[in-house]
């Protein structure tokens, strides 16, 4: 039987995640889990945050004496990526600012990454995938009814990341996720593994007709081998800095004629339309919920003025309208088809496989420690 349906007091997650429990007051797990992170990261006290950022800074520069780069910084267009190349700039870092161009990237994301690059004077690279081999491994996602159809492209960055770092002798990796507006997201409403390389190769190998041989993919020993025998690091900036929203948006627009987008991760078009249209219409799943529930646990936003925004649709019903009409033709598939796989059950992802820690048992727990926290959580990839 299912739950009645529920919301949470203070934010507005509710029910139509599973992994939600409620107090005697109607305050959501979520919400105090947010409180427990932000009191371990930005609201620590100041003096040792500041301490350690400028160590941090201190060790990117010497990394990167004598040499073209400093670091690299992955950039999508977006605005935390956009802010943490201007933050690298502002204090005198020299990053090469990586892109991964997927085919999905809207015309205001490419103008804004120009914008924010040609002003701070920084090296871009572009890294432009075989679209027709990236065609089929996003059909495949689709086509298999699991929720998080952007694993292809996040298992893809990060990769590439790594792989160019590795090539151009680059030891430092850049992330831009920020605590402060992430870290409220159910597990449940995507694909937390997403750099399980046999998950993506199962899901492919089942739905999908094209070699992905040549792409720039990651499996758990990737990782080890990067990390510990290339000796190349992640690290977070803002859980350090702190990351407040209405001065990010200001600077960006002000100082580096920056567009800001109506909702998070909406530089991408088919992002925009995973998260506006798929996902809500498929697995009942509005991410604006998880996102105004950062921004109220941050001070930015009223629950009543998140509440106000969820009544407006996830983004203009002609935008989706065109928005769908584009994705088909660039998919190269029919509406029938469309329609078919929407109506599908979905499927968990766990039941194509997941990659096991690449440890012996004696040292496995140890391993998966080291995997998790020191690799995946610098990153904002575990939680």
């Amino acid at each position: 039987m299912s739950k009645a349906y529920q919301i949470c007091t203070r934010c507005v997650m509710d029910t139509t995640t599973s992994l939600i429990s409620f107090d005697e007051k109607g305050i959501c797990d979520l919400c105090k889990e947010y409180e427990s992170v932000a009191k371990d990261t930005f609201l620590r006290e100041s003096s040792l945050r500041d301490k350690e950022l400028k160590e941090l800074i201190q060790k990117i520069k010497e990394y990167g004496e004598r040499k073209s780069y400093d670091c690299i910084i992955g950039m999508s267009g977006g605005m935390d990526s956009s802010y943490l190349a201007v933050w690298a700039y502002e204090n005198g870092i020299k990053p090469l600012i990586v892109h991964f161009d997927n085919g999905w990237n809207s015309e205001l994301a490419v103008k804004n990454i120009e914008n924010v690059v040609s002003k701070c004077g920084f090296d871009l690279y572009t890294y432009v995938i075989n679209w027709e081999q990236f065609k089929e491994l996003q059909l495949a996602y689709f086509r298999a009814s699991v929720i998080d159809i952007e694993v292809p492209t996040d298992q893809l960055i990060l990769a590439s990341l790594y792989k160019i770092a590795k090539e151009r002798n680059i030891k430092i990796i850049l992330a831009g996720n920020n605590i402060v507006t992430e870290t409220i997201l159910p597990k449940d409403w995507l694909w937390w593994n997403k750099w399980d390389l046999v998950n993506l190769r199962n899901i492919y190998k089942k739905f999908g007709n094209k070699s992905i041989k040549d792409f720039p993919t990651l499996s758990k020993k990737d990782y080890i081998r990067y990390t510990e025998r290339d000796g190349i690091k992640a690290y977070t900036v803002f859980d350090k800095t702190g990351f407040d929203l209405k001065t990010v948006k200001e600077k960006l627009s002000k100082d580096y004629d920056y567009k800001i987008y109506e909702y998070k991760h909406y530089e991408s078009i088919f992002t925009r339309f995973y998260q506006g249209y798929i996902l809500p219409k498929k697995f009942n799943v509005d991410k604006r919920k998880a996102h105004l529930s950062n921004q109220i646990m941050a001070g930015y936003i009223t629950r009543d003025q998140a509440l106000d925004e969820l009544k407006k649709p996830t983004y203009p019903p002609d935008l989706q309208k065109s928005d769908l009409e584009y994705v088909l033709k660039k998919w190269e598939i029919t509406q029938e088809e469309f329609d078919r796989v929407m109506k599908e059950k979905p499927v968990p992802h766990e039941s194509f496989g997941i990659e096991k820690v690449p440890f012996s048992k004696r040292v496995s727990k140890k391993a998966e420690l080291v995997y998790k926290y020191k690799i995946l959580k610098p990153l904002g990839l575990y939680k």
